[in-house]
């Protein structure tokens, strides 16, 4: 039986709302990675399996950049939020019978010993050729890694 290669990703979150330290906080060092609201971004996540990992991103911050390595701890699965009209992630057009939104358990395996910021990404663009978060207009909030972009930085830490 033939198994399928890892995937590897990056996850961005603005600290203000949920950190890789609020992660490091929660039981298992796990949490549902709830609220993205971008198709692109939910088709992603719906290709995640068990195991894969991802960077995790602090955006919207002093210093954007990669803070840890977390891996997927459960895969896609409706995200409950879009059902309740008290929370800022309803979405009144989904629907329990057909969820329109979809979430990822990630745990995190642990935080970098520094932050690889977007600025030195940016310096290495030449060596990570394709990398989605160093295109124009680079918004999503969930986007694929190729292995050899994995390696390359994790290697700048």
């Amino acid at each position: 039986m033939k198994t399928a290669a890892m995937s590897y990703w990056l996850m961005k979150s603005e600290p203000a709302s949920f950190s890789v330290d609020d992660l490091q906080g929660r039981p298992r060092h796990t949490e549902a990675w709830d609220g993205v609201r971008n198709y692109q971004a939910r088709n992603f996540m719906r290709q995640m399996r068990l195991g894969d990992r991802a960077f995790f991103y602090h955006s919207s911050c002093d210093e954007p950049g990669i803070v840890g390595l977390m891996r997927v701890a459960a895969e896609a699965y409706p995200d409950p939020t879009q059902f309740d009209a008290r929370h800022h992630h309803y979405d009144p057009a989904s629907k329990p019978e057909e969820p329109r939104w979809s979430l990822v358990d990630m745990q995190l395996e642990r935080k970098l010993k520094r932050v690889i910021s977007l600025t030195e990404l940016r310096g290495h663009e030449k060596k990570l050729p394709g990398f989605r978060l160093l295109a124009r207009g680079a918004r999503l909030s969930v986007m694929p890694v190729t292995p050899a972009q994995w390696d390359y930085i994790l290697k700048l830490e």
